[in-house]
């Protein structure tokens, strides 16, 4: 039976819609920070007592490498299960277009089962207040979520509550053509570690044939605000006030001064000066690119380690990826990086209780060690278990595979802190699509870096009011 909203719920979507946030809210209040949507928390006699087999539709954004992963999980749920759940995994796109979608599936009351949503989709997801919180879930079992990674635990918690399973946890890494290094003279085991430092290698790099051509880039990476706040939080800095928007809502980012204008000037200055290439703000674009040789070093996610191994190994010119920590904006900086990827949501509004236990029964299945193992294995994403990692077959790979280690690596060097938790908010994906266009026009159009982040700051901040109203309202 579908849900219908309340009065109340009707006000708070049009005001989200007003704030240019598509978005429907059920009828159950919250405390702060944390949800709680309607329907209560079922319990396991719902998914006993069901007749049937009871079907769930799952929405992820991962293609590739990726999505071949996330079939082999979902065929082993279904193959365990068989009779009872049977789970249909549905590509959605990238994660903008999949909560785009997801957006409007709320206004029509056509949500997925379970959902992924990326990191930054965390705080629109709670106030949307269709899905009941796994800590509830948990709570109601006596089940024990203590095998999630702290970091990566703390990050989808609001409210002093676990909103979502995380699932496929990334930490950002810089990627290195091993191959490119050798001739060009440097030492792919002693990598940059400062954005000085990889401009310089970047520039040794860099190579033209006879004409003046480039056929080799030192460095490129996607235009992307994920980098810049990696930045910011190695360096100690809040990205977002009130404690990241995790004290109280946050109202602006802090994007005119440190980290965010030091590497907004940098990049614009790597691609002026040739020693970079630009492929705009798709990150596809940027990983095609490191892929095929075009560029020697690219900054990206843990996720796409599976697939560069394999496109290296299978390229014109074939050659080893190696990785490394992430750089900072200087070698002084005692922070560490803030974990990307994404989580998975139980969607609880005009579903089921038993739609909705067997979709715990799933997230309990991805988030669990053995599976966490193979998946890591399979993409390069960190397992959001413990356990995962002293499972014999991934203890064996990273050891046949030491490009694997590193990001665990700089998980356990990184102390969680505010600036490391990452910044909650509800506009964050389009806030990050204008910072991101901003440091576009610095590097292809010669704004000043100054002028084009203060005005980002600018419009951000009124999506951030309007969101902000909306809600409260």
């Amino acid at each position: 039976m579908r849900r219908t909203l309340g009065t109340r719920s009707l006000r708070v979507a049009a005001g989200l819609l007003a704030a240019g946030v598509a978005l429907s809210a059920c009828s159950s209040s919250s405390s702060k920070g944390g949800s709680s949507a309607g329907g209560g928390v079922p319990g396991a006699d719902a998914l006993t007592n069901a007749k049937g087999v009871v079907n769930l539709t799952f929405w992820h954004s991962m293609q590739g490498t990726n999505q071949k992963a996330v079939t082999a999980i979902v065929d082993a749920f279904n193959a365990k299960y068989q009779g009872k759940i049977h789970v249909t995994d549905s590509y959605q796109g990238s994660y903008d277009d999949a909560i785009a979608k997801y957006k409007t599936a709320v206004s029509s009351h056509t949500t997925p089962s379970i959902m992924q949503v990326y990191d930054v989709g965390t705080r629109f997801m709670v106030d949307s207040k269709q899905a009941v919180p796994v800590a509830d879930l948990a709570a109601k079992d006596g089940y024990s979520l203590a095998d999630l990674q702290p970091n990566i635990a703390n990050y989808y918690t609001v409210g002093g509550k676990l909103e979502s399973m995380p699932f496929n946890s990334s930490m950002p890494l810089l990627y290195i053509n091993v191959e490119a290094f050798k001739k060009a003279g440097l030492d792919p085991s002693n990598p940059p570690k400062t954005l000085d430092e990889l401009a310089a290698d970047a520039q040794k790099l860099t190579v033209k044939d006879s004409s003046g051509k480039t056929t080799q880039y030192g460095f490129g990476a996607a235009d992307y605000g994920w980098f810049v706040e990696q930045l910011a939080a190695e360096s100690g800095s809040l990205y977002c006030d009130n404690g990241n928007g995790r004290t109280a809502p946050a109202t602006k980012l802090n994007i005119t001064s440190g980290a965010p204008l030091t590497y907004t000037n940098w990049w614009a200055g790597l691609v002026k000066s040739g020693d970079a290439l630009n492929t705009g703000r798709p990150t596809a674009d940027a990983q095609a690119a490191f892929k095929a040789g075009k560029v020697a070093m690219n900054l990206e996610s843990t996720g796409v380690l599976g697939g560069y191994v394999a496109a290296g190994s299978k390229a014109s010119s074939p050659f080893t990826v190696a990785t490394a920590p992430f750089p900072k904006v200087s070698a002084s900086d005692t922070g560490g990086p803030i974990i990307g990827g994404a989580s998975l949501w139980i969607d609880r509004v005009g579903h089921s209780d038993a739609e909705v236990r067997a979709s715990w029964e799933f997230a309990k299945f991805a988030s669990s060690a053995q599976q966490q193992a193979a998946w890591h294995q399979a993409t390069g994403y960190f397992p959001v278990s413990v356990s995962a990692l002293q499972d014999p077959t991934d203890v064996a790979y990273r050891q046949a595979h030491p490009q694997f280690q590193t990001a665990i690596d700089e998980l356990k060097a990184t102390q969680p802190s505010a600036p490391t938790a990452g910044c909650l908010l509800g506009v964050m994906p389009q806030a990050r699509a204008d910072l991101e266009q901003a440091m576009l026009s610095v590097a292809t159009t010669g704004t000043s870096a100054d002028s084009a982040l203060s005005d980002a700051s600018t419009k951000i901040s009124k999506l951030i009011s309007d969101y902000n109203s909306a809600v409260s309202g």
